[in-house]
């Protein structure tokens, strides 16, 4: 009986908090759709690739093409952090598997101290040197031991080449967050991949960074060794793999000979289709500066490149045609039309014994000059248990081992120390400056007040809610709602919630405390909250598709939602008030909401009472050296701990104004 009363209660509680959140809507259907932060943000994306498009129509000649490659290669360096100063591999063969015509060394490797690479190493029996082919894995959990890694190594060491088939962090035996029993914490690789980017982000780097570095340093390996000819360097991977390729082959001029994957399309096919993908797939401002996908290949032109596709990939077909002929038209100028191709291959995503067999063919052409056929087979793969390196199938059980985050946290560490001498020399307005520049937030004179439309009223037995919508000129509307005591006092408060305008307003909730403390209280839809948002917030992940497609136009998205924050502050402040006698605003800040009002408090202070911050973290510094920093990706800046923390707006809201309510 009881169990039937408790669901009961439960149900009616559903129903009414659906009820709540139906009759506070301020959009119709209509404006909702229309009104979306996403929708906006890929029309701005759309316009960048069309700039884009006109700049690459302009590259006529081998110097026009040579000083475009320049440019943008310097970019893509600078955007994924630069990489570390190589130290030694310090490689060990752990054992060796000699198969049908090919050996199998499984392999450890560093790619910084103390941060190991794992690999499986196909070498074709028979006299060397041979050309020597790294494969980059996919996301797949098993990394190099996924059935697809091997058959790409025994493909190509059948061909007489040799293939280093190595993890990229976060897979295989390379996870970077391990539960109590040593074993990976997700089974989502692409989940470490995101939350790897939260404090890679933070401190200017990326989640590709660490892959890039990784696949420099398999090839550093592959020269190494004297079986394998230096000057005969090729580079494959499907999908995640393919985005390695693709990333590599443009940055790294040892690669002969490549062949990215089920991963090259353009980006307006992108995002007209499934959207931004993982962490490692989108680099700060790139859209913006006008690197999409096509540039992965121009940037290497007119060195081999093969472009393997399947027609039912998710990775748009069409985007990947597209790409082919940009490619082409460049080659064909540069005098070398032969060197760039694409397959396509009827199936979904992933290698099929053509693509592979293509792919072979390819390397065979252009690492052994030998332009023949090369059949499809059916390959057997082995178990994974034989192919491992580590005893215990991890490398971060190793002794000494550092992780990513680690490493993240190694440099917070510096920029904390540089930030600490600059900002002695800094006067207080430049570092408001610098802070409002990284953000991407207009200075206040270049910002109009918000205009506003009612939309009626809501009755409560004790006070009255009114619907509204901020309008200002980002073009995003702000729903709204007031809650109006029956006689206010002056001050009132502007609540910012992570879960928009309709946190924490539910019956006798904090929301409506104040308003019994006799407070009007406004609060508000930030820009891709609520009812602009393209879905339920992720609260581990946040909403990283409108997250990612804002880093991807240099816009850090809480950056626009600090503006929105400015301007319904400053509704607050001069609702029926002149502008030379504002009331008093006090500020609050609920979860990821909470960085917004402190970044809000600290580039405009006068403006507010108070701020005071619940379940918002204290600072940055702490989010990079965590390994889980759940619903913290949204509210990262990139680059932020070169020039500040969080206790920094604390400092620069001023003295006493900020509290952290702690429950």
């Amino acid at each position: 009986m009881k169990r039937a009363i408790l669901a009961h209660v439960a149900i009616a509680c559903i129903v009414g908090c659906q009820a709540h959140a139906t009759e506070l809507q301020c959009l119709t259907d209509a404006q909702r759709s229309n009104s979306q932060l996403y929708a906006q943000l890929q029309q701005e994306a759309y316009s960048a690739l069309e700039r884009r498009a006109e700049n690459y129509e302009q590259l006529k000649t081998a110097d026009q093409i040579q000083a475009y490659q320049e440019k943008l290669r310097a970019f893509f360096v600078k955007q994924l952090g630069g990489f570390p100063a190589r130290s030694p591999l310090n490689p060990r063969t752990v054992g060796t598997i000699q198969a049908d015509g090919y050996r199998i060394e499984r392999v450890i490797f560093d790619s910084q101290p103390h941060h190991h690479i794992t690999a499986n190493f196909y070498l074709p029996d028979g006299p060397g040197p041979v050309p020597g082919v790294a494969v980059s894995s996919g996301h797949s959990r098993t990394g190099k031991t996924a059935d697809y890694n091997q058959r790409f190594g025994i493909m190509l060491a059948k061909q007489g080449m040799a293939a280093l088939c190595f993890d990229p962090i976060g897979q295989g035996e390379r996870s970077q967050i391990l539960n109590e029993k040593g074993q990976p914490q997700f089974l989502g690789t692409t989940t470490e991949h995101f939350l790897i980017g939260v404090g890679s982000i933070l401190v200017g780097r990326n989640t590709a960074r660490y892959r890039v570095w990784d696949a420099m340093r398999a090839i550093d390996y592959l020269a190494s060794r004297q079986e394998v000819d230096p000057q005969r360097i090729g580079f494959t991977g499907c999908s995640g793999g393919g985005t390695v390729t693709s990333f590599v082959m443009a940055l790294d001029d040892r690669v002969t000979c490549a062949a990215p994957a089920c991963y090259l399309t353009t980006f307006r096919s992108l995002l007209e289709t499934i959207g931004p993908q993982d962490a490692e797939q989108n680099i700060f401002g790139q859209i913006a500066f006008g690197l999409d996908h096509p540039d992965y290949v121009l940037l290497r032109a007119p060195r081999p490149t093969l472009i393997s596709s399947t027609t039912d990939d998710f990775f748009s077909i069409e985007g990947a045609w597209e790409n082919y002929r940009q490619a082409k038209r460049i080659y064909a100028r540069l005098g070398y039309p032969e060197r760039v191709d694409l397959v396509e291959v009827e199936g979904k995503h992933g290698v099929h014994p053509q693509n592979l067999a293509t792919i072979a063919h390819w390397m065979q052409r252009w690492l052994l000059g030998r332009d023949e056929p090369v059949a499809t087979v059916e390959l057997t793969a082995r178990p994974p248990s034989e192919l491992l390196c580590t005893d215990s199938g991890q490398v971060l059980t190793l002794p000494d081992e550092r992780s990513v985050f680690d490493l993240n946290a190694d440099r917070a560490a510096e920029l904390a120390e540089s930030r600490r001498s600059q900002q002695t020399s800094t006067p207080h307005d430049a570092l408001v400056t610098q802070i409002r520049q990284r953000l991407g937030v207009r200075p206040n004179a270049e910002r109009k007040p918000p205009a506003f439309e009612d939309l009626g009223r809501v009755k409560r037995e004790k006070f009255h809610i009114d619907k509204l919508i901020l309008r200002t000129d980002s073009g995003i509307p702000l729903p709204a709602l007031t809650f109006h005591p029956p006689a206010p006092v002056d001050d009132a408060y502007l609540y910012l919630h992570s879960d928009g305008k309709l946190g924490d307003t539910e019956p006798d909730g904090p929301v409506e405390q104040l308003v019994d403390d006799g407070y009007a209280v406004v609060t508000v839809d930030l820009r891709g909250q609520g009812e602009t948002a393209i879905g339920s917030r992720d609260r581990l992940l946040t909403d990283w598709k409108t997250y990612y497609l804002s880093y991807l136009l240099g816009k850090p998205l809480i950056g626009g939602r600090v503006e929105d924050a400015l301007a319904a502050a400053d509704f607050v402040a001069y609702y029926q008030k002149q502008r030379t006698d504002p009331r008093k605003v006090h500020l609050v800040g609920v979860g990821h909401a909470g960085i917004v009002a402190l970044h809000a408090a600290a580039l405009q202070p006068e403006l507010f009472a108070s701020v005071t911050l619940r379940d918002t973290p204290r600072d940055w510094a702490g989010i990079v050296q965590q390994t889980t920093p759940a619903g913290q990706l949204d509210s990262t800046v990139h680059g932020a701990l070169e020039v500040y923390d969080l206790p920094d707006l604390v400092r620069l809201a001023g003295d006493g104004k900020v509290e952290y309510d702690e429950p």
